[in-house]
């Protein structure tokens, strides 16, 4: 589990996300794009914090 400092935490691309999610990245992209997944914009990419990734699949996986 990763620290929860936000200096030290990792950002994960889109399409990393999407590998670890086994899942499109388009998918990934509409999660961030409708707020469900927090990312935060770069230039022209996005980055998620590694909590948020696994914030969202706990969510997922209890049924909420």
């Amino acid at each position: 589990m990763t620290q929860n400092n936000p200096m030290t935490e990792q950002l994960l691309t889109v399409a990393e996300i999407a590998a670890r999610m086994r899942v499109s990245k388009m998918t990934v992209y509409r999660l961030v794009h409708s707020g469900t997944l927090h990312g935060v914009r770069f230039g022209r990419s996005y980055r998620v914090p590694e909590t948020a990734v696994e914030q969202y699949l706990d969510s997922v996986n209890s049924g909420h």
